[in-house]
């Protein structure tokens, strides 16, 4: 079984695929940070951003979305831009009849950790240890999408075991 888990931006948007395997560590199909331009307008940015994700959920074929949930900032443009991208996301998933699972940071950093409060190292530094990863990581945001990837297949194992 395949879910895609995505780490929300509209500059920046981390993407994995991992498969459970019930029997080991889970393994990391495909991983990658999508980037848009912030030359091009914010539509076409959440356009590309939605075209993406559908070819990449039509090649790999999940049956969930994993996808981190927003915690309020004091930026609140980068918040309502976020917003809009998660929507898209939210909607493609949604229209391809995946199940939908959202996580705060600090319930990914639990489930990856054991600690709430995690850094970000201590998280990047776990994640490995976690899942059978057979390509190199190259941002922040693929390991972001792994760990909300994790966290959805350590809270919802029951689930995929029914399906």
């Amino acid at each position: 079984m395949r879910i895609i888990s995505i780490d929300p931006g509209f500059e920046r948007v981390g993407i994995a695929i991992i498969e459970k395997t019930f029997l080991k560590k889970d393994i990391l199909i495909y991983s990658n940070c999508f980037k848009t331009s912030a030359k091009i307008p914010f539509p076409e940015r959440l356009r590309n951003i939605g075209a993406e994700l559908e070819k990449i959920i039509k090649k790999y074929k999940p049956v969930a979305l994993a996808i981190e949930k927003l915690y309020f900032t004091t930026n609140q443009k980068t918040v309502m831009g976020v917003s809009e991208a998660r929507g898209v996301i939210i909607y493609v998933a949604s229209k391809n009849n995946l199940s939908i699972y959202e996580y705060t940071p600090p319930q990914i950093k639990v489930a990856v950790t054991g600690y709430g409060k995690a850094t970000k190292q201590m998280v990047m530094s776990m994640v490995p240890k976690l899942i059978d990863i057979k390509t190199d990581i190259n941002s922040d945001d693929e390991i972001d999408a792994i760990a909300i990837g994790l966290t959805c297949l350590a809270c919802e194992n029951a689930d995929f075991i029914k399906k």
